[in-house]
């Protein structure tokens, strides 16, 4: 990797995955895990302080990239977590098909290459009973920020590390097989309306 993407790639990643608005969306979301958890795309760590200890046996932390993963492994020691880091892509989750009980994905799922390979293995690994938990922003519901999601999508790859503006994550979990058991969506606050519309939620793999 060249330096933006080993020096300046995760320190604009952490920063602005870790606003006010986006940390509140983590809380709705995270301390739902338990058993044996997988999360997808741990990045810099900041989901590890929502983790409800008493409910999690086990917690894997997959992230391809090896500047992103140490600010995570840094973070995972300052909370007091176990963590065991898989230092793939979303695409190659290296797990035994239904050994989870829980996959958490946030701010994930828009950055993926496959994102639909990288579902699929998500509900390989669960298993029958296990849950997706997830949050993620995407395509917006209204004309005007929809439009700007597709005209500025092509530039905010390049900047953000592959992130898309605009997939729509419900059709995108669907078509993996899931079965949506509820999603909620709103504009996030103090945030770019093109950049700002969340889902988040819980589906369930059907085997």
């Amino acid at each position: 990797m060249g330096f933006y993407e080993s020096y300046v790639l995760p320190r604009l990643l952490h920063l602005a995955c870790g606003t006010k608005p986006i940390h509140r969306q983590r809380q709705k979301v995270v301390p739902r895990a338990e058993g044996r958890v997988l999360e997808i795309g741990i990045g810099s760590g900041l989901n590890l302080g929502y983790y409800d200890r008493s409910k999690v046996k086990k917690l894997w932390g997959l992230e391809p990239n090896d500047a992103i993963r140490t600010m995570a492994e840094k973070e995972a020691e300052r909370v007091g977590i176990d963590v065991e880091f898989l230092g793939l892509p979303g695409e190659e989750i290296p797990l035994d098909d239904r050994s989870v009980d829980t996959v958490v994905t946030t701010y994930t799922l828009c950055t993926i290459p496959d994102v639909e390979r990288a579902l699929s293995g998500m509900r390989r690994v669960l298993k029958p009973g296990g849950t997706l938990l997830f949050c993620e922003h995407g395509a917006a519901p209204d004309p005007g920020p929809a439009r700007w999601q597709s005209r500025l999508n092509p530039y905010w790859k390049r900047i953000s590390g592959g992130c898309n503006l605009n997939r729509r994550i419900p059709d995108l979990v669907r078509g993996a097989g899931f079965r949506i058991r509820n999603v909620e969506t709103m504009y996030l606050p103090s945030t770019p309306r093109f950049a700002g519309f969340n889902y988040w939620g819980a589906a369930d793999p059907a085997h």
